[in-house]
């Protein structure tokens, strides 16, 4: 296959893009890979950060091994493509590696997650939709799915019943046959392969768990919550974040999502965006829902989502991440810590917002980790992003 992109070790094509080295370049370049829509900032001006300029790169925080590490040394030793730290909408730190800079996108992978969940809430409040709704409500071909008992809610917060797998090192798992269909993995397309991820989840037949039973993280869900939002409003799910969610934050650049051959947008993984306008949807959340002069999520969405409940945090305790967050849960497509108050957006290979509603600080990391899933790094990097939070 011929290369997409790239030149000696980083260049890249479609088999190879998501694996080091060469991911250092195809994740600021997945447009390259297949479909893709825009989300538009809009024809207003953007309101530039003003900024105080603070050295975050000495700031210490217990290493994994118990011994006292830098801030700099977790950019250098976790694959650092950009480093944004905000505070009370206040730039107070901005780096960027590997060719990045302030108007680069880079893919999101699941921190686009977060952006359908506060849709969602958005969505709630105008009535065009219950979360505690089943989705074949809206969607009547579920019936007969594995979806035919799940609640939008349910499958918000990852406690489905739906049997789908989403072992990253597994290359013929789920998760990568449906990013397939997005033109991510084309040596999986062949005849059986549905065109559509629409076709695709009315695939999807077994059940592994009771809906509501415990806390799996599958990416399918997102999707089917998307497709949930367009059955219910006869809308478009990407024209609706644009206009709810991407162009009242003001932002820099448009934002890139991918899409299947019929237009329909993955937001489980595919978007692509710049770090100043993730900050910005950082900020939002850190202001429970409020930013650049308007309330944007309902503050009681942004409140359920920070607080989760007991069950939420069981079912978290009980799952493949509970190492990733002590004491932590997963409600409305976001990572939380209720007793820190902290909101935490992730994306595989190291893409992280990360928010702390008590002091007002938002850390911003889009990264190339070799592995998909690499716990240790993750950790680090939220213990380095938790001591910024309290040092600034």
């Amino acid at each position: 296959m011929s290369l997409l992109s790239g030149s000696s070790e980083r260049a890249f094509n479609a088999e190879n893009w998501g694996y080091p080295p060469h991911n250092s370049a195809s994740f600021q370049q997945v447009q390259q890979l297949g479909p893709t829509i825009r989300l538009s900032r809009g024809s207003d001006s953007f309101t530039p950060f003003s900024q105080n300029v603070t050295s975050v790169s000495g700031i210490t925080y217990p290493g994994l091994d118990g011994e006292s590490r830098t801030v700099q040394q977790m950019l250098d030793d976790t694959y650092t493509d950009a480093f944004l730290v905000t505070k009370d909408g206040v730039l107070l730190a901005e780096e960027y590696r590997n060719g990045m800079g302030a108007d680069s996108h880079h893919l999101l992978n699941s921190v686009s997650k977060s952006f359908l969940g506060m849709l969602v809430g958005v969505l709630a409040a105008e009535g065009k939709l219950d979360p505690n709704e089943k989705l074949v409500t809206y969607i009547s071909e579920f019936a007969e799915t594995a979806f035919q008992k799940t609640t939008i809610q349910q499958a918000l917060d990852m406690t489905a019943a739906v049997s789908f797998g989403e072992d990253y090192d597994d290359r013929q798992a789920k998760f990568w046959q449906e990013t397939a269909i997005v033109g991510w993995r084309p040596a999986l397309v062949d005849e059986h392969l549905p065109k559509t991820l629409f076709e695709f989840a009315c695939g999807l037949k077994d059940t592994e768990q009771l809906d509501g039973e415990h806390f799996h993280y599958r990416t399918v869900l997102t999707n089917v919550v998307a497709m949930a939002v367009e059955r219910a409003t006869n809308q478009s799910v990407a024209k609706l974040a644009e206009e709810k969610i991407w162009q009242p934050l003001g932002p820099e650049q448009d934002a890139v999502v991918s899409v299947d051959s019929s237009g329909f947008p993955y937001f489980g993984a595919g978007m692509n965006a710049c770090a100043r306008d993730l900050a910005r949807f950082g900020e939002m959340l850190a202001r429970n829902g409020h930013y650049n002069g308007k309330q944007i999520v309902p503050e009681n969405w942004v409140e359920d989502t920070v607080r989760g409940n007991d069950e939420a945090r069981e079912h978290f305790a009980a799952g493949a991440y509970a190492g990733l967050i002590p004491d932590g849960h997963y409600r409305n497509q976001v990572w939380a810590d209720s007793a820190q108050g902290h909101l935490i957006c992730i994306g595989i290979h190291g893409q992280t917002i990360y928010v702390n509603q008590g002091t007002g600080v938002v850390v911003v990391k889009l990264s190339t980790h070799p592995v998909s899933a690499d716990v240790p790094l993750y950790v680090d990097t939220f213990a380095a992003m938790s001591a910024i939070t309290m040092s600034v």
